[in-house]
């Protein structure tokens, strides 16, 4: 399964992987229109500046996840075969007990819309489908996140790991 990764190093910090994420989750799918939308979408990826460094930040999609045991309305399960921290908006209660439990700060509250934030790897956002060319969506390169696209630098890499667990990559 495939993950994201960051390369310090390159990021600039220009926040073109937070735009990129706020479009993609965005009713419209439009800039400008998304900015209007009735519930903000908040990024679910926020790059922080320390010193001369930047360090974007998202779920880490944690195998044994604290947040997931945090939660109190079993809203959060990890899906193995996906490699996912799943998150059910129907059970959630927006008590932002896993906003408190990650150890990351990946995931924060979206206050209007009471319902925690954090990235889902773009895996409900709608993608251009290539019924010409064969093959499934990871070997077209289709399941690739918004914001590995738009990062101008390459900072953000999705490429295939084994599961992640807490404390580690």
């Amino acid at each position: 399964m495939k993950q994201l990764y960051y390369k310090v190093d390159k990021c600039l910090g220009c926040k073109s992987c937070e735009i990129a994420c706020v479009v993609a989750h965005s009713a419209s799918g439009d800039l400008i229109k998304a900015l209007k939308e009735a519930i903000a979408v908040l990024p679910r990826k926020k790059v922080f500046t320390s010193g001369k460094k930047n360090y974007p930040v998202s779920c880490r999609h944690c195998k044994d996840a604290l947040c997931v045991e945090a939660c109190m309305a079993a809203a959060l399960s990890y899906d193995k075969e996906k490699g996912l921290v799943q998150h059910d908006e129907s059970r959630c209660v927006g008590c932002w007990m896993c906003v408190m439990a990650c150890p990351y700060g990946a995931i924060r509250p979206n206050l209007k819309a009471k319902l925690p934030v954090r990235c889902d790897k773009c895996k409900d956002v709608p993608r251009p489908s290539s019924k010409s060319q064969g093959g499934s969506k990871e070997e077209r390169g289709e399941d690739e996140p918004a914001c590995v696209k738009a990062c101008p630098t390459g900072a953000i890499v999705w490429q295939v790991s084994e599961a992640t667990t807490y404390g580690t990559k």
